[in-house]
Order: C-alpha cells, then sequence, then structure tokens
C-alpha cells in the first residue's frame, strides 16, 4: 500500500496474468509480483488499484488484488519489515484491511520482508 505521489524507483516488467506492464516501487513489490505471476491459483493480477473513496484520501493505492481460479478475489499488501511498527504504516494497513473487508474480500494479507 503506498500513496501514488510519493513513488521514487520503478520497475518494470510483464506480468503474464495482468495484461499490462507491471510497476512495482520496490524490490518486494517485484518480488512478489513474480511469485504471483507463477502462482496457479492465481488467474488475474492487478496491481497498485487505487482505492476510491479511501478514508486516508483519494491517492492511495493497493499493491495487489487477484482473481484466484475459484472465483474468489485475494488482496496482498507488501511491507518491509522494517516499517511494519511504523505508526502511519500501521495506519495505511489498517484502513486498507477495512476497505477491502468492507467490500466482500476476506482473503487479505501482508507480505512482509525483511
Amino acid at each position: 500500500m503506498r500513496n501514488r505521489n510519493n513513488h521514487s524507483i520503478t520497475f518494470k516488467k510483464k506480468l503474464n496474468k495482468s495484461g499490462k506492464i507491471f510497476r512495482a516501487y520496490n524490490e518486494l513489490q517485484l518480488k512478489y509480483g513474480e511469485l504471483l505471476d507463477k502462482n496457479d491459483d492465481v488467474v488475474d493480477i492487478k496491481f497498485n488499484v487505487l482505492l476510491k473513496d479511501f478514508e486516508l484520501g483519494n491517492s492511495y493505492t493497493t499493491d495487489f488484488v487477484c482473481c484466484k481460479r475459484n472465483g474468489e478475489y485475494m488482496v496482498r499488501e507488501v511491507v518491509y519489515k522494517k516499517n511494519l511498527l511504523k505508526p502511519a504504516v500501521i495506519k495505511m494497513l489498517e484502513a486498507s484491511h477495512n476497505y477491502w473487508i468492507s467490500r466482500g474480500i476476506k482473503d487479505y494479507g501482508i507480505v512482509i520482508g525483511e
């Protein structure tokens, strides 16, 4: 999860399950996108999905929204371990979780990297 107005490094890669050029804003997001692309249970990947009517503002995105083979959706946010306990990050992750739960998404998770 991130504020789309505050990006720095961008990695670009074609993901077969997205139909678009994937733009990752850190190495963890890039590696997790590659893992999702290889996951047989995932059939469609959307990345950097804009959160409309989000409680923290209209410039926030979710890292991954994926459709699974069974038709259910899963949402994943990626965060580095060193940032996990920062109050702003905690606030964003809690708000993201509430956002997706209120939209019926049950499979919500946080990917934590070193």
